[in-house]
């Protein structure tokens, strides 16, 4: 098992999903998760250590455990298929046994920041669906590493990092569409606003 801990929560632009951005500890290999909002505002909640009146969701599971003398000892995400990711929270109870309950990532990891426990993820899921940033992004000889807004990232197992060029045409290709809609204005329009 590879441990991991959470990078940040992102929004999409784009859907009502959040991503959550796990980060191996000893390398520059991150594990993206799409959560809900529900799910990505109790893992922020708890990262800000921010104090709710009641509790949430997952602080009731943290309670319940304690309740139970059970204790929380590490999540793990175990699986990934058919897109799915599967999570794993372990626990031992007071007379020693150890409980492994099925969840989600997202509940499993945000029950993980409220418990202080390890987050652990199998191998072969970190293999699959695991990416490192790609390292040819230079400005004057200064490596930027690290995920940014958009990150763009390679594979964990794919090779051949072709160099970053800032000249490179098929760079804008995806404002090609984009730009073929905007309606071009007529001749006596561009002269009356260069006159302006």
């Amino acid at each position: 098992m590879i441990e991991v801990h959470i990078d940040s929560v992102r929004v999409s632009l784009m859907s009502p999903q959040r991503l959550v951005v796990l980060r191996q500890v000893d390398s520059e290999r991150y594990l993206p998760i799409w959560v809900g909002p529900y799910e990505a505002e109790a893992i922020t909640v708890a990262l800000q250590e921010i104090e709710m009146a009641r509790p949430l969701t997952h602080d009731l599971l943290k309670n319940l455990f304690g309740i139970f003398d059970a204790q929380i000892k590490r999540v793990e995400i175990i699986a990934l298929r058919d897109d799915i990711f599967f999570g794993n929270i372990v626990a031992q109870t007071a007379d020693g046994r150890t409980l492994n309950i099925d969840s989600r990532p997202s509940d499993a990891v945000a029950l993980a920041v409220r418990a202080r426990v390890s987050i652990l993820v199998h191998e072969s899921v970190m293999d699959t669906a695991g990416i490192i940033p790609e390292q040819d992004i230079r400005s004057e000889g200064t490596q930027l590493s690290g995920p940014t807004e958009r990150t763009s990232a390679t594979p964990a197992g794919s090779e051949g990092n072709k160099p970053f060029n800032m000249e490179d045409p098929s760079r804008l290709s995806i404002f090609e569409d984009f730009l073929s809609k905007l309606d071009k204005p007529k001749d006596d329009e561009e002269k009356k606003d260069d006159q302006e």
